[in-house]
């Protein structure tokens, strides 16, 4: 039972790519001020999205759902996804900062249940995300990590996303 919620866990939240964050950023309050000034090109705000669990070695897609980002000024990230029941993971948490140009990177972690209620861990999604110069689009690689309750890495994926800015 714990390999299958393991399972589910590592193909639903592996939504989000594949990248090495970039060194030398600037913080995300001081470019999250500098992008508030017009929309295009920024992250700010709320996203639909749609993601794309992969496979890793392949790049095969494995399974689509859609979820809602949202980047707060300051740098804070919320997200709510439909790749899990919502009984089996809470809403994800964590932070965003701008790279340079139209690249950001979101870091977001949420924790997990398994069907009887009892937590089993946290997961981790990191994200190279580009928006348009417009700033109605933005796709997104992932990496996603999922943590037992004893810290110990047990599953490690990838997922990419697209998305359109809600207005």
């Amino acid at each position: 039972m714990v390999a299958g919620l393991v399972l589910m866990v590592a193909l639903v939240l592996t939504a989000r790519s594949l990248w090495t964050p970039v060194l030398g950023a600037t913080s995300p309050q001081s470019q999250s001020i500098e992008n508030s000034e017009s929309h295009g090109g920024k992250l700010e705000g709320t996203w639909r999205v749609q993601v794309t669990i992969r496979d890793c070695a392949s790049g095969a897609a494995l399974r689509t759902f859609p979820a809602f980002l949202t980047f707060a000024q300051g740098g804070t990230l919320t997200e709510t996804t439909t790749g899990f029941p919502p009984a089996l993971r809470t809403p994800g948490h964590g932070a965003w900062e701008h790279l340079g140009g139209q690249t950001y990177r979101a870091v977001s972690e949420a924790f997990l249940f398994n069907p009887t209620g009892a937590w089993t861990g946290r997961q981790r999604l990191t994200q190279i995300i580009e928006v348009s110069k417009d700033g109605e689009e933005m796709n997104s690689n992932a990496t996603n990590e999922i943590f037992d309750t004893n810290e110990n890495l047990i599953v490690n994926g990838c997922a990419t996303a697209v998305g359109t800015y809600f207005e």
